[in-house]
């Protein structure tokens, strides 16, 4: 897994878990909404990439890349436009809001993942307002540069899964994540493993990190999450 994180923005569900799935298979982290009102209560400046659909509910892609220009945290970020719509019209429009690149529907997935990479690359270094250096919840910080935590400045030895989990809750306080969210994420690049390596690594996490393991959050028959008490 790698640092990059993607946003997929597309009403069709179906096709945003392909996406998704094509993606985190490729190494990515990804999450995904089905509409631009619902990308927009994330806390987006923690993207490194947008894949956006055009044709959408009330927000279309043009205008949600429009708002998302105007502001200084989410300028930079990347974003490719998604669409079924592929006049020239359209496809200027797209680049005129400082689009990235413009994928027309139907498109292969080779396609889509090609372009991303070559996005991610003309775009990498250049965005430093955007680098997570350190993301936390009160005096629990993840050093992400370094993979260290520390609770009151004091350094709590995590193992590199135990670090990927509380980050991965960290950066989305509130959401949710099923035991199979985390083995996509955490452990994708392994074969075979139980659900059951999630709720020891979990119940060896809250047990580190002291007062916050409460924070860690069941939500029984869907999964963890991280809620600020």
């Amino acid at each position: 897994m790698n640092d990059y994180r993607i946003l997929v923005v597309d009403d069709e569900d179906d096709l945003c878990e392909i996406l998704k799935f094509n993606l985190e298979n490729e190494g990515y982290w990804v999450d995904t909404a089905n509409s631009a009102e619902e990308a927009l209560k994330l806390d987006l400046k923690t993207y490194d990439l947008l894949l956006l659909d055009v044709m959408m509910g009330e927000i279309s892609g043009f205008k949600m890349a429009s708002l998302l220009k105007k502001s200084k945290q989410t300028a930079n970020i990347p974003i490719i436009f998604i669409t079924a719509k592929d006049t020239e019209n359209d496809t200027m429009t797209g680049f005129n809001l400082g689009a990235d690149d413009y994928i027309s529907k139907p498109f292969s997935l080779r396609e889509v993942i090609a372009r991303v990479k070559a996005v991610l690359r003309r775009t990498a270094g250049k965005q430093p307002d955007r680098q997570l250096e350190q993301i936390g919840y009160k005096s629990l910080v993840l050093n992400m540069p370094k993979k260290k935590v520390s609770i009151d400045d004091e350094e709590v030895p995590l193992t590199k899964k135990e670090f990927e989990i509380l980050s991965l809750l960290l950066q989305n306080k509130g959401r949710v994540f099923s035991r199979e969210d985390i083995l996509s994420k955490v452990w994708s690049d392994e074969v075979y493993v139980l659900d059951r390596t999630i709720d020891v690594n979990i119940t060896r996490l809250r047990k580190k990190i002291g007062a916050y393991g409460k924070c860690i959050v069941t939500r029984l028959g869907y999964g963890y999450c991280f809620e600020a008490d």
